[in-house]
């Protein structure tokens, strides 16, 4: 006989029936996962543990979430009046954490009483301190985020077309096909569209639920471009409702019609209602009927996949409430610049959405791939039978092989009848691919005069890595409307084809290049890529870049970047074929000939053509150096001091004497003890440096501070700080890897910067500037808001010969002879000046300032006609001193009439 005590918790139990499921259907092993019980919950506040009873929270949730809420409130100085929002926060982190299911996330925000977006954000602000939010819970938000802003845009475009296609689209009968419409798209992309984010294919599947809607729909209903391509027989088959039902055929004219209105691709939208919408319309059973599926049931069986995911419910855009639409932004213009005057009879600029946005990327990438071919054209083959080895066969081998791994893992990450798709979109970064091989070959022969390209031709890693990057361009074409990462985002594509990102890297500036019509989101987009290797993925433990640093270490003891290079501003004068075809340069010789000493930047020229072997070493030279770590660790280096001097300008403002110092640290850190890197990222080596640097120096900066600091950097990750490898297989925050890890490594070289007497300091770099930029856009200065600087205009064909002599800031005037020169020609034609006004005789002064030995000073080569113009100047501005000192000496003296002599004072 069952004891007394479970009878009044029968009613209470039979209402939490999810516990019981995630119990396989058992009863509940303890306490702790029964339903909250008020008698074990005395330590906390009664409205919280009410709100708990409310949601039918299990009592180890109560727990865990409560214990988030006290961490939070202790870390605020300033609580809001009311905590039902936190707490609805806090119970949805302590179910991710606990990895259980019996709470969703929209039940918890119709609790809080907040929109999904606002709700969001409380989420976020929740990370007060750094172990309060964990990586896991991060990585859930940021996957709702993404699906948020995919819906988000999908609905407000699918307002838009129905409003454009139903002649009375606010009636209650349009309101219900509307509504069943969104219903039948967001069950058919949960059941056959794995990927939640992915914005092209979302839209084309909703244009094909479209479709299914509208050809049932009476014509008198539609407007006249919609109505127009509907057959005008539609007889029912009630006498064959036995029979099988056969998938429609989509109605063609009406689908072309729904996609040059939307700017959408006919041919894919026909292989998704084929691959996609067909297999979906057989299982769900709509096809039972002619009539149109009715909002209930399709509700209904929403409902049941729903209850099952507890996730987002996609079904709130159609309450027309704020709890799921927020406040609609500043949406960009397809026209940035605006105009000075715009008259009333201007047409109105069209709003750029993001579906939209994105469906024109996509376009424009087409067309400018119209005359591009997915095989090599005749001037590649030319180039192919220049080779001492032939690359043709190998090439498209290797081309096909890729191109069936890319399908096969994208239709594994969007859905197994999208591999359609992912063919169209591989057909498109083939095309590139050869487009680019095309432009950078040409490219190489103007400048080494060469044909043969053996060497980087029968290079599989540089084909391997062309082609990834062409078609990572396609990939982020197709979904530029989103500001988020998607499930396809960089680096996926390093993976599906074994690529090193280290190998990725040394294409990206070449390609780019190479290929002027990349717009300037792609452009960002790929030095972002080049970035996030530099910061953190080119240091996995299988990177080949690793054992590039021990064969450079072995060899020869100098840095992979002399440090006296980063004085002069970066020259990016690196091609493709210095990286893949000449891996290594020889070092400085010991003692260097000569004839072959260089700067320690000067890198030797590729040799394209395999004909030619290299030298052996002889006794007086080193083993030769890689230049690919070279110019890696140039970017490297400039990349992180931006980081720091972005963060010194908003934490270290009245301390600046601290930025040398701590780049100095930071810059031994990378160059001899680069093993603190292995799986690892370059800003958690930054922020270390930065609080040691602070703790020995007695200035007071909190981790917590720099953490703060760092969030609101561009392009950070808050996984940077909270998810640090600590030993193998351990992971902890920063604050743990510093106190473990980089102080015991490091602490010797940190206290030496303790005393008054600091060792040598590191030259700080110049602020690094992007050589993707197009040259008229303006930069934003780091550390402010609102500078920016555009660079100078080249004007030179309009200087005449005074104005040529004038110097502005920006402009790159010569060596220090030049400026020599001129000091020199001052300092004469001062003690000229000088003697002419003592009655002195003094060397004749110079007609023309002598910067080149050949005596040209024109950009043609000719030589002005007049006297110096600097002289000129010189004597202007001695005789206009002259005057105003003889007009004062008048006035004072009033009685004086006679001239005052020339003269100019030492001390003015």
């Amino acid at each position: 006989m069952p004891p007394k005590k479970r009878t009044p918790q029968n009613k209470e139990i039979k209402q939490n029936n999810s516990t019981f499921d995630n119990n396989n259907g058992k009863p509940p092993s303890n306490t702790d996962d029964l339903i909250v019980s008020p008698s074990k919950h005395k330590d906390k506040e009664v409205d919280f543990v009410d709100f708990c009873k409310d949601l039918h929270v299990t009592n180890s949730i109560c727990n865990h979430a409560w214990s988030i809420w006290k961490k939070v409130s202790e870390s605020v100085e300033k609580m809001p009046v009311t905590n039902t929002n936190h707490w609805a926060a806090c119970l949805f982190v302590a179910v991710i954490d606990m990895d259980v299911s019996t709470l969703g996330f929209t039940v918890v925000q119709k609790a809080a009483g907040l929109s999904i977006k606002q709700f969001l954000e409380v989420l976020r602000n929740l990370d007060v301190n750094i172990d309060i939010i964990s990586p896991k819970v991060n990585t859930a938000v940021s996957r709702l985020e993404k699906k948020y802003d995919v819906y988000l845009a999908l609905y407000q475009k699918f307002e838009k077309i129905w409003n454009d296609i139903y002649t009375q689209a606010s009636d209650a009968e349009s309101t219900e096909i509307f509504k069943s419409i969104w219903v039948m798209f967001l069950l058919a992309k949960g059941s056959f569209l794995q990927t939640e984010d992915d914005l092209v294919i979302s839209f084309q599947l909703l244009v094909c639920v479209l479709e299914f809607f509208i050809k049932r729909i009476s014509p008198s209903l539609l407007k006249s471009q919609y109505s127009t391509k509907l057959t005008p027989t539609r007889s029912s088959r009630r006498n064959q409702s036995k029979a099988k039902q056969r998938p429609p055929e989509a109605n063609e004219p009406l689908l072309e019609v729904l996609c040059k209105e939307n700017e959408c691709s006919l041919d894919e939208v026909k292989n998704l209602y084929e691959t996609v919408f067909c297999p979906f319309l057989e299982s769900s059973g709509v096809l039972k009927t002619q009539d149109l599926p009715k909002f209930e049931e399709l509700s209904l069986k929403f409902e049941d996949a729903f209850l099952k995911t507890k996730d987002f419910d996609g079904r709130l855009f159609l309450n027309g409430e704020e709890q799921c639409h927020q406040e609609k932004p500043d949406i960009p213009q397809v026209e940035s610049t605006p105009k000075k005057s715009v008259s009333v009879e201007s047409p109105l600029v069209v709003p750029q959405t993001p579906v939209r946005a994105t469906l024109y990327s996509v376009q424009q990438l087409k067309v400018s791939l119209t005359s591009a071919s997915d095989q090599p054209s005749d001037t590649l083959m030319t180039y192919f039978k220049n080779c001492t080895v032939n690359p043709t066969e190998e090439i498209i081998k290797r081309a096909e092989r890729l191109g069936e791994q890319f399908s096969q893992a994208f239709a594994q990450v969007v859905g197994p009848g999208c591999s359609v798709h992912g063919n169209q979109r591989f057909a498109l970064g083939l095309r590139l691919y050869y487009r680019v091989m095309e432009s950078m070959l040409k490219s190489e022969e103007k400048r080494l005069s060469v044909q043969n390209f053996s060497k980087l031709l029968n290079d599989s890693t540089f084909h391997t890595s062309l082609l990834a990057c062409s078609l990572e361009v396609v990939m982020a074409t197709y979904r530029s409307g989103l500001s988020t990462d998607t499930d396809l985002s960089f680096p996926w594509l390093l993976g599906v084809f074994r690529l090193h990102s280290f190998d990725f890297y040394k294409v990206i500036e070449s390609f780019i290049k190479a290929e002027p019509s990349l717009n300037r989101d792609i452009v960002k987009h790929l030095e972002r890529c080049e970035h996030m290797i530099i910061e953190n993925i080119a240091w996995k433990t299988d990177s080949p870049l690793f054992e590039l640093l021990q064969q450079a270490e072995d060899s020869h003891p100098e840095p992979a970047e002399p440090p006296a290079s980063l004085h002069h501003p970066p020259q990016h004068s690196h091609t493709a074929a210095d990286l893949y075809l000449s891996p290594v340069r020889p070092s400085r010789p010991l003692p260097p000939p000569a004839q072959d000493r260089s700067p320690p930047t000067t890198t030797t020229a590729a040799q394209p053509s395999s004909a030619a072997p290299p030298q052996p070493p002889t006794h007086t030279s080193r083993h030769p150096r890689s230049n690919s770590l070279s110019h890696f660790y140039k970017k490297l280096y400039r990349v992180a001091y931006l980081r720091l001097k972005m963060l010194c300008t908003r934490l270290l403002s009245d301390h600046p004497e601290l930025e040398p110092i701590i780049w100095t640290l930071l810059q031994h850190t990378l160059k001899d003890e680069y093993e603190l890197l292995r799986d690892r990222h370059l800003d958690q080596l930054l922020m270390s440096a930065m609080y040691a640097i602070c703790k020995v120096k007695v200035v007071d900066l909190r981790f917590k501070t720099i953490v703060t600091a760092y969030k609101e950097l561009p392009n950070t990750n808050q996984e940077t700080f909270k998810h640090v490898l600590i030993s193998e297989g351990k992971y902890d925050s920063i604050i743990v890897f510093y106190n473990m890890v980089f102080m015991q490594k490091l602490k010797t070289n940190i206290l030496q910067y303790a005393s008054s007497r600091i060792p040598p300091l590191s030259p700080l770099p110049h602020i690094p500037r992007s050589p993707y930029k197009y040259p008229n856009s303006p930069l934003r200065v780091p550390g402010s808001s609102n500078v920016y600087v555009s660079p100078m205009k080249n004007c030179a064909s309009q200087m005449t010969p005074r104005s040529r002599i004038l110097i502005s800031l920006g402009e790159s005037f010569g060596n220090s002879e030049r400026f020599q020169k001129i000091n020199e020609m001052v300092k004469s034609s001062e003690w000229t000046l000088k003697r002419r006004v003592d009655g002195a005789a003094g060397p004749k002064p110079l007609k023309r300032l002598r910067f080149d030995m050949d005596g040209q000073d024109e950009p043609d080569g000719s030589k002005p006609s007049g006297g110096s113009a600097l002289i000129q100047k010189l004597t202007e501005m001695n005789s206009t001193r002259s005057r105003m000192q003889e007009q004062k000496m008048k006035e004072e003296a009033e009685s004086v009439k006679e001239e005052v002599p020339t003269r100019v004072e030492e001390n003015e």
